[in-house]
């Protein structure tokens, strides 16, 4: 309940921002999701890797891939 709170707060204090102050926020915001997204991927190529490398996994085709998928 409380993030809700937090969240309508956060709206509230926006809608108060001036339009250039909002386009500066959400410029802001926008970059920092990117930033976040490409972190996210960075440890999902890292354990892809690790798991390569242990032999957990194995390179295939694409064309193996798809005979796979569609069998």
């Amino acid at each position: 309940m409380m993030q809700v709170q937090k969240f309508a707060d956060l709206l509230e204090a926006v809608d108060n921002l001036s339009r250039e102050e909002k386009e500066t926020f959400l410029e802001v915001l926008q970059r920092r999701i990117i930033e976040q997204r490409h972190e996210e991927i960075a440890v999902e190529i890292e354990a892809a890797r690790q798991e390569f490398q242990s032999g957990e996994c194995q390179a295939v085709t694409a064309g193996d891939l798809m005979k796979e998928i569609l069998s």
